[in-house]
């Protein structure tokens, strides 16, 4: 499976503008069977969302419906959302070309920066399968908590979509490795880059194998990173070294 990893300069509040920059990102990258935005790509990382969330018949996931339906991939990245009884959601989506979506709550809300006054957190733990690939689904700071990641045996790839700032950075590369090492699994890890009314983010956008091994996108640079998920390989690796059966 061909997947692209798009890191993007996310303009404030700005749902329209920010379509415009992830499709032409994704029209850069033609072919691949997913491709994947940062978290909170329509607007930025809102934790004051009065204004700025959107619904939950956006029209930014009905764009991304048509974007999954025209290119044959899916397409996930979370937004900021209000739902109907006016309570707010950081929003994992993964639409497929067929129409059906999927989507997981951000379960660990980041207290630090106040997200949890005004998000509701997810309970469920999602795994979507598509194209024959499982993939577990988490949002930036859920990356620091390798309980709430563990795999089971019943993922391939772990999905996170980011808003991680810039002096923490290393941190975020290192949890990317742990959690593809420990988990024996690829591991897709989308930041953005630029800036919003409270922090700088550099990217460190990564893809990385079960090995630990990482291909970055440019620092501070928008662009894709498009890899191959090889489930041969990666079966073959948990059968010859079956960390997962050992697991607590």
């Amino acid at each position: 499976m061909k997947v692209s990893l798009i890191q993007m300069n996310i303009a404030w509040a700005s749902p329209e503008q920010n379509r415009k920059t992830a499709e032409e990102a994704i029209k850069s990258a033609p072919g691949s069977d997913l491709y994947v935005l940062p978290e909170m790509w329509s607007t930025g990382f809102a934790t004051q969302p009065d204004g700025i969330a959107e619904s939950e018949n956006s029209e930014s996931l009905e764009w991304m419906k048509r974007m999954a339906a025209s290119t044959s991939a899916a397409i996930a990245g979370s937004l900021a959302v209000q739902c109907a009884d006016g309570s707010f959601r950081n929003r994992f989506y993964f639409v497929k070309p067929s129409g059906e979506v999927t989507y997981y709550d951000k379960h660990h809300l980041f207290t630090y920066g106040g997200e949890h006054l005004r998000y509701k957190a997810g309970e469920e733990k999602v795994i979507v399968e598509w194209a024959g690939v499982r993939f577990r689904l988490i949002v930036c700071y859920d990356l620091r908590f390798p309980g709430w990641a563990r795999n089971h045996e019943d993922y391939d790839v772990l999905l996170c979509v980011a808003s991680w700032p810039t002096p923490r950075v290393e941190a975020w590369r290192t949890l990317l490795r742990a959690r593809a090492i420990e988990n024996q699994c690829y591991v897709c890890g989308v930041n953005r880059i630029g800036n919003d009314p409270n922090c700088e983010y550099c990217g460190g956008t990564a893809f990385i194998d079960p090995y630990g091994n990482a291909e970055e996108a440019q620092k501070n640079a928008a662009g894709t990173i498009t890899s191959m998920i090889d489930l041969t390989a990666l079966n073959a690796f948990r059968a010859k070294f079956p960390v997962l059966k050992d697991r607590d």
